[in-house]
């Protein structure tokens, strides 16, 4: 319920409690908070036995936090009728990505590149900086441009 206090918080929290009401009424008032909650979870659970009773034994694997819509889509997809699993555990993103890279730089997936007979790993892309051809002639200077 407060997962996302911290400790500080919680200490400041005690520390105006104790400036609010005072150190004689606050084990009163903590008690009183106490027993609350406690009333109100055994009236909620209550509820949910009646209601259960009330639905029938079509019902019964009934569970109320399946009304939650997160909760409902993680048990739907985790349900291995649709074949996810079998989907998820069939996709191989290295060997897609290899493919992938073979395409784009022409070269066919089952040959041989000469850059990977070199040393490197098959699929692998060579990523070292390859030194430039030097070049004697200079760009040609565009006034308009500048």
């Amino acid at each position: 319920m407060f997962n996302d206090i911290g400790p500080l918080e919680l200490v400041t929290l005690i520390v105006l409690a104790v400036l609010v009401f005072g150190p004689d009424k606050l084990p009163k008032l903590i008690q009183d908070a106490t027993r609350t909650i406690r009333k109100i979870r055994e009236f909620s659970e209550s509820a949910k036995q009646d209601i259960r009773q009330e639905l029938g034994p079509e019902f019964k694997d009934f569970e109320f936090e399946d009304l939650n819509p997160k909760t409902y889509l993680r048990k739907q997809l985790d349900n291995d009728e649709l074949g996810l699993k079998e989907i998820r555990n069939g996709f191989d993103l290295k060997k897609e990505m290899a493919e992938v890279t073979d395409a784009v730089h022409g070269r066919d997936a089952e040959s041989p590149s000469p850059s990977s007979a070199s040393g490197s790993a098959g699929g692998t892309i060579d990523m070292t900086k390859k030194p430039e051809s030097p070049r004697d002639e200079r760009p040609p200077y565009d006034a308009d441009a500048t």
